[in-house]
């Protein structure tokens, strides 16, 4: 594997990483955030989302004038649209109910440094009129008050919608956006760049402190999907299976049903077929007469007493725990292992194990 490439900032005192390979679309896109945090000019990220946009957005906060001052994102879709206004520019003693003492917004919170605002689509018309104010008089007014105050800050924006198509169907202001499009930034998807996906594998995956091995066909399949939730979805499949795969490395067996179909593998796999008697230890070589795999025989018929029925579910759950503990004992307890060795699923392993210390004596 070619070296991977890796830039490490720190904004606000927290670490962030820039992961990518030789030749990825990231390395230009690093070298025009460069040029642009050496400007107070505003700019606007747009990406699907997990791109990684906010990322973007404190490495050029890092590196520009006012990497010393704080940066303060602001989420506009996830804040109610009734305290926006107020989250935004403060409020007044007494603006409204519940107000009992003045309070600063994140526009006060970012003087001198950097205001970010994700999800800007979602900034409601009346506060897109009010935003456009600040940035072009350079003063705001907090929610009660009639007494403009200075402002001073640098705005980031970003959005995984297409504001041109927003401003057309008019649900966002036209000349909000070209206030913005001063610097545009597009993030490209994960997709648009599938030599980095084995670089952000194994950066997350010594993130989670493994040391496992992957198979090739594993990172072949990584690079085949789409990655429809982008850098995010990659690092959340990296923990699911530093969490749940149980082999000493990872196979195309424990990926999600829908990456496994990639392979070539049904989302339900067939299990392996079950393992002969002879083939785990510490099991009667002799064949129980009442366990017979193919159709016996007239002279093979086993003999049967009216007077004492058999309980065959009880003889054939004893056969299934002993195919089971002798399984267990060959693969040192490795359940996975064992149900692979069973022809079973490891759910269905360990919902035996279950049934059974449930119904076993209290001594």
């Amino acid at each position: 594997m070619a070296a991977t490439a890796m830039q490490t900032h720190r904004v606000n005192g927290t670490p962030i990483s820039i992961v990518h390979g030789p030749g990825s679309p990231l390395a230009d896109l690093l070298r025009s955030c460069q040029r642009i945090a050496q400007s107070d000019a505003t700019v606007l990220i747009s990406g699907e989302t997990g791109t990684g946009k906010e990322v973007v957005a404190r490495v050029i906060h890092e590196r520009s004038t006012r990497a010393g001052r704080a940066l303060v994102p602001v989420n506009c879709g996830a804040i109610p649209e009734a305290l926006l206004e107020s989250e935004l520019f403060g409020h007044v003693k007494g603006a409204f109910t519940g107000a009992v003492a003045s309070r600063r917004g994140r526009i006060a919170a970012a003087e001198g440094g950097t205001l970010f605002l994700d999800e800007i689509g979602e900034l409601p018309l009346s506060l897109q009129v009010k935003l456009l104010r600040v940035l072009q008089e350079r003063s705001y007014e907090p929610v009660g008050s009639a007494e403009p105050i200075p402002a001073d800050f640098r705005l980031i924006a970003a959005t995984n919608k297409d504001l041109a198509a927003e401003v057309a169907a008019g649900r966002f202001r036209r000349d909000l956006y070209y206030r913005l499009l001063v610097c545009p930034i597009e993030v490209p998807a994960l997709r648009q760049r599938r030599g980095d996906i084995p670089h952000l594998f194994s950066h997350f995956w010594a993130a989670q402190g493994e040391t496992r091995t992957v198979e090739p066909a594993v990172m072949q399949v990584l690079q085949e999907h789409t990655w429809p939730g982008n850098v995010r979805e990659l690092e959340n499949l990296v923990e699911r299976l530093a969490v749940v795969s149980e082999g000493p490395s990872i196979r195309v067996g424990d990926l999600p049903a829908h990456l496994r179909s990639l392979a070539g593998e049904s989302a339900e796999p067939a299990p392996p077929a079950p393992v002969p008697l002879s083939a785990l230890p510490g099991l009667p070589q002799s064949r129980p007469t009442f366990f017979l795999p193919e159709r016996p025989s007239a002279s093979e018929q086993p003999e049967l007493d009216p007077g004492h029925p058999v309980d065959l579910p009880a003889m054939l759950r004893r056969l299934e725990d002993t195919y089971i503990d002798a399984a267990l004992a060959r693969t040192g307890g490795n359940r996975k292992a064992a149900a692979d060795l069973l022809g079973l699923q490891r759910t269905t392993l360990v919902e035996k194990l279950r049934r059974r210390q449930r119904e076993a004596p209290i001594a």
